[in-house]
């Protein structure tokens, strides 16, 4: 490998990295980071992943996943949102989920952390369970619709 190349590789790295500490630092409820496959996403204010669930569009708004899926897909609620300025806040509200729980939406879609993400960064539910969990991608506006 040239010199130029791990230049560019080290810079790659700590540009990541950047990315990951300025979610993990910051004072937002909620943040954006990047993964390079999966590109920009939502984070929680320690940097973890959030999660939306294709199955919710069938209920209307309201959340689909109680019992067992609400022990592995945690409903992520803040009660006080702080974003940056790349996010709206018109994009998130709260709702009461039939268990008398809130739980934070993003333009309607319920939001999840994955009990399986472990660290800051983690993806691991990205297209678990026949691809019906996502990453929220707030640059994509087509995803949730």
């Amino acid at each position: 490998m040239s010199k130029s190349q791990r230049i560019v590789l080290l810079f790659l790295a700590l540009s990541i990295l950047s990315i990951s500490a300025m979610a993990q630092s910051s004072n937002y409820s909620v943040n954006i980071s990047a993964n390079k496959f999966l590109g920009s996403y939502l984070v929680n204010q320690s940097g973890f992943a959030l999660y939306y669930y294709s199955s919710d569009g069938s209920a209307g708004g309201a959340s689909a996943c109680y019992g067992d899926c609400a022990s592995t897909w945690k409903p992520f609620y803040a009660e006080k949102i702080t974003l940056p300025d790349s996010l709206n806040s018109p994009d998130f509200a709260t709702m009461t989920r039939t268990d008398g729980s809130k739980q934070t939406t993003y333009k309607g879609w319920p939001l999840y952390l994955y009990s399986r993400d472990q660290a800051a960064g983690d993806v691991f539910g990205n297209g678990k369970e026949k691809n019906l969990w996502h990453v929220v991608n707030p640059m994509d506006q087509s995803q949730l619709f």
